[in-house]
């Protein structure tokens, strides 16, 4: 089968047409709908001379449904996961919701922000959240680490003080114990590590904290994990304490995205209007995904605070490896993405693979310009000269100037993903996509090439999210003309936030029997 993709022609130059027509619009409109679709419907009748294969004709029936309403319902009930620094919180949590996605490394630390996950025991769903180590007098951030876990406590319903139970009791423990009575939620005292009887000893003196019988388990094996969630659900409410009400399926998903040190977790903490996520001067604070539920726009979103994407995924190593593996895990998930770049500092080869990260992932794009409130006149000119340079490829992207710092223009988001989700679902009816073609390709056809001229005999749009078109043809389109298509694509319908992907499907005429 000939087929050609061309998701970023861009590389390419351009088909300049002789005498550019301005009046393209205009004959479009001119088109009525019935006229539109009767000329495809001629068009597509006249692709039966080609020879079709199976999966062209599942393309040519293919057509895009309307998403139905989205009730709401509430939240489901909360689990905190509690302890010091590196007692085995992240290992029990991906033990819980059976999937490595909490970031686990042999080195205390390596969670610094509260990050939710769903989980589900015996048909009962709950949010588990997985927190930084808890200490005591905690300066720097470690201290701004232990806040986040303190606040996890107050919005949990149920909370998991995980220790060492090879360890003991210490007085790190003793004192979570104190911070724990305060907040007056059901605590269940689990003994982590344990995975023979001789480890038994050391169990039995965690009775002397006052929090009840102490679970004996090892996340590492799962011994005991079910015992231990059997006691949860019995605590766990019906529904959240704090969550409120949330629609089926989830808001809008976001997922902030930028190298590390970029400003992306001081934007989350402005949105939130909260200290949500740990914010500290060294670079790569954030290791997990940070789920927020936000109002902006008189609508909620879900943002995804992502660990910065410092080099290449084949030299990355250890927590800092998967970490980045959720990155794009959370990219993956997400509906729209925003990259995040600052302005004081040079455009860096970073800056432009993450955001060919969001392109290559098919997510609807908006590129927020952090810090511009520090920005002079003199930077300003180097910029703009940066963006037209390095950036030409995704030019498609609307441009937000912001400054985390102080929230400036943070109101100006909500518009640029509005308009970049739109257009990311957005079908063009076969009729008026091959109306397009048919005028466009009439003022100015495809060079000749080799005595012979390619000709589009069909086009359509088989899916959106994003949009997605194929063009049935006699002959390869030049790569530059390919990207003239796609210019007057975007020009003509806006997909202004919204990568396009186009496909060619080269089709010989059916030979006719003797």
């Amino acid at each position: 089968m000939a087929r050609y993709d061309a998701q970023s022609p861009e590389s390419a130059d351009e088909y300049t047409p002789s005498g550019e027509d301005d009046r393209l619009a205009e004959r479009l409109a001119a088109i009525t709908d019935d006229e539109a679709e009767a000329r495809a419907a001629a068009l597509r009748a006249g692709l039966e001379d080609y020879d079709l294969e199976d999966e062209d004709t599942y393309l040519l029936e293919t057509d895009v449904e309307d998403e139905d309403f989205i009730p709401e319902v509430a939240a489901p009930p909360v689990l905190a996961i509690i302890g010091r620094p590196n007692v085995g919180k992240s290992t029990l949590v991906n033990r819980i919701i059976r999937a490595r996605q909490a970031v686990v490394e042999d080195v205390p630390g390596v969670t610094r922000d509260r990050v939710s996950y769903e989980a589900e025991w015996n048909g009962k769903d709950f949010t588990i959240v997985d927190t930084g180590g808890w200490e005591q007098d905690a300066k720097g951030i470690h201290k701004r680490v232990a806040e986040q876990a303190e606040i996890a406590v107050d919005e949990a319903d149920v909370v998991a003080f995980v220790v060492d139970g090879l360890v003991g009791a210490t007085a790190v423990d003793e004192a979570v114990v104190k911070m724990l009575r305060r907040k007056r939620k059901p605590v269940v005292l689990l003994a982590n590590k344990v995975e023979t009887e001789a480890h038994m000893a050391e169990v039995y003196p965690l009775w002397n904290l006052g929090l009840g019988e102490p679970y004996p388990i090892s996340a590492l094996h799962g011994n005991g994990t079910g015992d231990v969630l059997d006691a949860v659900v019995k605590l766990l409410p019906e529904t959240a304490q704090h969550g409120g009400m949330i629609p089926i399926g989830g808001p809008r998903r976001v997922a902030l995205i930028g190298r590390p040190n970029v400003g992306k977790s001081s934007l989350l903490n402005k949105l939130a209007g909260s200290e949500r996520v740990v914010v500290d001067d060294v670079a790569g604070t954030t290791r997990d995904p940070v789920d927020e539920y936000i109002e902006l726009g008189g609508e909620t979103w879900r943002f995804v605070d992502t660990a910065g994407v410092r080099r290449r995924q084949h030299m990355a190593q250890g927590s800092e490896y998967y970490a980045m593996l959720r990155t794009q895990r959370a990219l993956d998930k997400a509906e729209v993405a925003v990259a995040l770049l600052a302005v004081d500092e040079p455009t860096s080869e970073q800056d432009v693979r993450i955001l060919q990260m969001a392109v290559d992932s098919g997510r609807a794009l908006v590129i927020a310009y952090n810090k511009w409130d520090l920005l002079d006149e003199e930077r300003r000119y180097y910029l703009e000269r940066e963006i037209n340079r390095d950036l030409g490829h995704v030019s498609w992207a609307p441009r937000v100037n912001v400054s985390a710092r102080t929230g400036w223009h943070k109101d100006k988001l909500a518009p640029a993903l509005d308009t970049a989700l739109e257009n990311w679902s957005q079908r063009i009816p076969t009729g008026r996509l091959n109306a397009f073609l048919g005028e466009l390709v009439a003022a100015h056809p495809h060079p000749v090439r080799g005595g012979k001229q390619p000709r589009i005999l069909f086009a359509t749009q088989p899916s959106s999210r994003p949009p997605k078109f194929v063009l049935f043809t006699t002959g390869f389109l030049d790569p530059g003309y390919r990207r003239f298509i796609m210019r007057r694509l975007r020009e003509t319908f806006d997909f202004t936030g919204t990568p396009i992907d186009i496909s060619m499907r080269v089709r010989e005429k059916r030979r006719r029997k003797k």
